[in-house]
């Protein structure tokens, strides 16, 4: 895997000579950027010879401990594991008061072992090659939504909509409404100019389906550059938020009573010139196009926990909430879980509907491309398209509950081939900790249903 060339390093220190420290990240499997904050002298030292960061920084819980049960940790002594920068990573966070930069790095294939296994992002290269190897270049973009949030709570010590520029708080769903937009501009404004210091391209902005929900599209492009794109995008997003005196919320499912928030996947293939093997007149796409359709569709229940991996995630799941709640497709149709948009069609592509926005960008992408290739070799038919309400006439269900999905996962033989036993084995253990975890813990829920009844 090509790394980052001390040049570049070179270069950005000569054009930024009031940079003084510089975050140096890689994501764990849960999506959570974690690392250190270096000086300036301490750069260019990474980019020649990499960076020593323990192996248990990528067997971690939610709450940044360690997991036992990874491998990561006594095994192995918490091993240093050597990670280098990434190419074009290295860019001002323009939001920090104090001059900074941040770099973000991954595990080296061999000087980072043991941890490079539970690398999310090694696993996404590792998915990408086969299909490469076959002729198929995978193209993605992310849709992500996000709640912009008071960093205040309310009375009830609850979480609640940010203000408004004109000091009131938002209280009705205002789905594609300017004005909404209007409110949020001087965060909109930073918010796009630090995407352009960062090389990010980042498009349309929505209102969207309840008080204070937000969407940028980011722009198509190649599958790992793209899901790049992405993991920096939520950085940044929560960082400019923060200098607002607000904060990004990226949960599944923040409020009971309003929509969640999710993260559509976009896919298309493209042959070795760049042409997209998916275009077609017909609004269904081409036979390829329906058998990778018909992976993504027989994989779903195997990979869901990749899509959904939280408890909260699966509180997302509400008929008629425009979140998918079964294994279908459909053309043009909200309601089913994968998507072929209209167009024209050269832009033919698979809208994957699925992911809530706690998902991680890279491990959602690698399920996704994985079932792909699946649907591909094996040739699946996806049926007819659903049309109508999916809702109604879906035959069958996704679970609801996050215990079924790491059982499901766990369980499978595909996903253990796709993605590689040595990272399931981390990843699995990690989930199982944090399923533990949150079942054990007794609040308000519990007293409120239970105190009194039991």
């Amino acid at each position: 895997m090509p790394f980052a060339h001390a040049d570049e390093a070179r270069a950005f220190l000569a054009a930024n000579p009031d940079i003084t420290a510089f975050e140096l990240f890689i994501l764990d499997a849960n999506g959570i950027p974690r690392g250190k904050l270096l000086h300036r002298e301490e750069l260019l030292a990474v980019y020649e010879s990499g960076r020593p960061l323990p192996s248990t920084i990528l067997g971690l819980s939610m709450h940044g401990e360690d997991v036992e049960d990874s491998g990561l940790v006594w095994e192995v002594g918490d091993i240093d594991c050597r990670a280098y920068p990434l190419a074009g990573s290295l860019v001002r966070l323009p939001w920090r008061r104090m001059p900074t930069a941040a770099v973000q790095v991954s595990m080296h294939p061999s000087e980072g072992l043991p941890a490079t296994v539970a690398d999310p992002r090694q696993v996404l290269v590792k998915v990408i090659e086969p299909l490469k190897a076959a002729g198929f270049y995978p193209v993605m973009a992310c849709e992500l939504e996000f709640y912009l949030l008071d960093q205040k709570r309310n009375a009830q010590g609850h979480p609640q909509p940010a203000l408004d520029v004109d000091g009131a708080r938002p209280c009705s769903t205002q789905v594609y409404g300017l004005r909404e937009l209007e409110q949020i501009e001087p965060f909109l404004a930073d918010l796009y100019q630090a995407c352009e210091t960062q090389g990010i391209p980042a498009r349309t902005a929505i209102s969207e389906y309840a008080p204070g929900q937000v969407e940028i599209t980011l722009e198509h492009g190649e599958a790992l550059a793209a899901m790049d794109q992405a993991v920096r995008y939520k950085r940044l997003v929560k960082g400019v938020a923060h200098a607002h005196g607000m904060q990004a919320c990226f949960m599944a499912k923040p409020f009971a009573h309003l929509a969640g928030t999710g993260m559509h996947m976009h896919l298309s293939l493209a042959d070795a010139a760049g042409q997209n093997l998916f275009a077609s007149e017909n609004p269904a796409g081409t036979p390829l196009l329906r058998q990778v359709v018909g992976g993504l569709l027989a994989s779903l229940l195997d990979s869901l926990l990749l899509f959904c991996p939280n408890a909260n995630s699966y509180r997302r799941f509400q008929a008629h909430s425009y979140a998918p709640l079964a294994p279908t497709w459909g053309v043009d149709n909200r309601t089913v879980s994968m998507r072929v948009p209209g167009g024209p069609s050269k832009t033919r592509h698979i809208e994957h509907r699925i992911c809530g926005a706690d998902a991680n960008p890279y491990l959602a992408a690698a399920a996704i491309l994985a079932a792909a290739l699946r649907g591909i070799r094996e040739q699946i038919d996806p049926g007819e398209p659903m049309e109508g309400n999916g809702y109604a006439k879906a035959q069958s269900r996704l679970p609801g509950d996050w215990l079924t999905a790491l059982n499901a996962l766990s369980a499978s033989s595909w996903a253990k081939q796709a993605l590689g036993e040595d990272f399931l084995k981390v990843y699995l253990a990690v989930k199982r900790e944090e399923y533990r975890q949150f079942m054990a813990e007794v609040g308000e829920q519990d007293w409120r249903w239970y105190l009194t009844q039991a």
